[in-house]
């Protein structure tokens, strides 16, 4: 199993270097709107949880590698509360029609998040709990990706909007940061498999990197055809008294 995470390791660096990441990385633009895509990813997010609960875990567990599968899933099937929470301290979080809602959440501006939920759900089904670990440490990577370009946006506009963000920031890095299946890296390395096997399970890894790929480049699309929201300082309440966009700004 070494070298099968291994290989999802070399897969992360490849999957850091595409051109969302490099827009969060890129300082030339402010934080808030590096961070623009954060509405287009809610039903991917909000999908999530349900993923955890209803897909991966599976109860009774077979053996003790599903068991460990189950143990992921309840630490992960939860954080969806704290992406509503940031949603609204970053200014998105405005009155619509539900119909609107509808129509963002199952229209083409968002089509790839629906996709990637489907087909993960898809590629799950009918899995060995040993290979549910599998596909867990290639999400996993993936978030690792994401949530590590996000960090440094959220410390940034922490101090901005002087509240916590416990879904961009530091509270949910930590934690995705500490999870068990991390923690049982050594245990999983030290499982042995045919060369067969080994070569099945870096398959299962490069689909679900292929399955996030697409997603990452809907977020893209949609961070550059909507500027971000910038909260601006009320010199006098020294407190955020308006929300103007990146255009306005620049036409004041």
């Amino acid at each position: 199993m070494r070298q099968v995470l291994r290989h999802i390791f070399q897969k992360k660096q490849a999957y850091a270097r595409l051109p969302l990441f490099e827009r969060m990385r890129d300082e030339r633009l402010d934080p808030s709107e590096r961070l623009a895509f954060y509405p287009c990813m809610a039903y991917f997010i909000m999908s999530f949880g349900d993923l955890n609960k209803f897909v991966l875990r599976q109860e009774p567990a077979a053996d003790e590698y599903q068991e460990m599968v189950n143990v992921h899933t309840r630490e992960d099937d939860h954080h969806w509360p704290w992406y509503l929470e940031d949603l609204t301290k970053l200014g998105y979080d405005v009155e619509a029609r539900s119909s609107d809602m509808m129509h963002f959440l199952w229209g083409e501006e968002t089509i790839e998040n629906r996709i990637l939920t489907a087909r993960l759900t898809e590629l799950i089904k009918g899995t060995t709990g040993l290979e549910r670990l599998v596909i867990i440490e290639a999400i996993e990577e993936t978030g690792n990706v994401l949530f590590g370009a996000m960090l440094p946006l959220a410390e940034a506009l922490e101090k901005r909007l002087g509240t916590q963000l416990r879904y961009c920031g530091p509270f949910h890095f930590e934690r995705e940061s500490g999870h068990t299946v991390d923690a049982d890296h050594a245990a999983l390395a030290s499982i042995s498999l045919d060369a067969e096997t080994r070569e099945r399970y870096k398959a299962l890894a490069d689909q679900v990197f292929a399955l996030f790929e697409p997603w990452t480049h809907e977020l893209l699309r949609y961070a550059i055809a909507h500027p971000a929201a910038i909260p601006v300082t009320d010199p006098e309440t020294d407190g955020v008294s308006q929300i103007m966009t990146r255009s306005s700004i620049l036409a004041a």
